[in-house]
This record gives structure tokens, C-alpha cells and sequence, in this order.
């Protein structure tokens, strides 16, 4: 597959997974978006093939999903309180944060952190 994991959500299931999606990030210094998430949550599985759909039009982005219940320990360490939570990082450091599967609130923090996004 050309360009290898761009234009795609890529799921973490491990801690070390995620350190590494969060140092590629931090290198590129590209904005990342953490979708963090639970395979209970309605909500969030309304918005993941929207989600899915940004990746693609957004190649520059780095989207990641987190199952909270499978990374406690990261749920945590970034005080995620509720399903789904869409932290925006920058170079490891949360830049903004949209709570709840809310297409247009996630499409405007988008487009306000990418200001050539047409997202």
C-alpha cells in the first residue's frame, strides 16, 4: 500500500504502539488527533467511519484510535472522562479537544489547527 499507514485511523493496542504513534508525531510535528474511545460506546461507533473518512481526506494528519478499556493506563494518563474524547496534539502537547461524536465541532477544530484543511 502506497505511503504506508497515511489516510487511515490506526488502532493502538499496546502502550508501546501508542509511544510510538506518539513519537512519530512528535518528529513530524505533524497534528495528531487521539480518538479515544470503547467498544461499548455508541456514540463512538457512530463517528468512527467519519473519522475513517477524515483520515482519507486528510493524509497529514495522524489519527489514532485508543480502546479505553483495553489502555486503561494512557485513558488515564491523559484524564480522558468520557467516550468518545478527540484529543488534538501538537509535538506531544494537547492543543485543543472536542468530547462527544460531534461531526461538525470536530470538523471546525480541524480546519482551526490545518488552516489549508477543507476538511
Amino acid at each position: 500500500m502506497a505511503g504506508g499507514e497515511e489516510g487511515q485511523v490506526i488502532s493502538c493496542h499496546t502502550v508501546e504502539q501508542w509511544n510510538q504513534q506518539l513519537q512519530i508525531a512528535n518528529d513530524s510535528k505533524n497534528l495528531m488527533i487521539v480518538d479515544f474511545t470503547a467498544s461499548w460506546c455508541g456514540p463512538c461507533r457512530f463517528i468512527a467511519p467519519f473519522l475513517a473518512e477524515l483520515a482519507k481526506k486528510l493524509p497529514s494528519v495522524i489519527f489514532v484510535k485508543i480502546d479505553v478499556d483495553e489502555l486503561k493506563s494512557v485513558a488515564s494518563d491523559w484524564a480522558v472522562e468520557a467516550m468518545p474524547t478527540f484529543m488534538f496534539l501538537k509535538e506531544g502537547k494537547i492543543v485543543d479537544q472536542v468530547v462527544g461524536a460531534k461531526k461538525d465541532e470536530l470538523q471546525q477544530t480541524i480546519a482551526r489547527h490545518l488552516p489549508s484543511a477543507s476538511a
